[in-house]
Parts: C-alpha cells; structure tokens; sequence
C-alpha cells in the first residue's frame, strides 16, 4: 500500500473526524471507502452517458431495430415449438 499525503479544509477535517469516531473506523479507512464509491459514480455516470451518445447515433438504432427483429424471430419459433408434439419437435 502507498502512502499519501493531502491537506483539506477544517471543517472537512473535523467532519471527518466526527464521522471516524461515530463509525468507529480510522479515517484513511472511511476517506478510502467514500473515495471508492465515488469513483464507482464517476463511471457509472461515464457509462450512462456513452448510452445516452449511443441512443441518438443512427447506426446503433438500426443495429438494435435488427436485433430486436432477430430477437423476435427466435421467441416466435420458439413458441411454434412449444405448441409441436413431443415427436415433432427438434432435436436440441
């Protein structure tokens, strides 16, 4: 593990401090655990904005309109062979 040396206003710090003592844990381990969660929001809002780009691009609409039309296809025949008889249907 690395050391790692920072400053941070008063108030944070007393903040922090106040937050260790009623949690009962150090406060390299609570500023670890806030500073995970919030580089797991930093991508997860990475990732949702990739989708929002992804839902105006043209070809990625057709892709899943494709996709779904597949998609569609396979439930559909599946549902032809579910209403088969046992003898009747294929060998998976």
């Amino acid at each position: 593990m690395t050391t790692f040396t920072s400053t941070l206003p008063d108030h944070l710090l007393a903040e922090l401090s106040e937050q260790a003592a009623n949690l009962a844990v150090p406060k390299n381990k609570l500023i670890e655990k806030a500073l995970r969660l919030y580089l797991d929001h930093l991508k997860k809002a990475a990732y949702i904005q990739s989708y929002k780009q992804l839902a105006n691009d043209p070809d990625i609409l057709l892709m899943a309109e494709e996709g779904m039309a597949d998609y569609l296809s396979q439930i559909e025949a599946t549902l032809l062979e579910d209403k088969l008889p046992e003898n009747k249907r294929p060998k998976t």
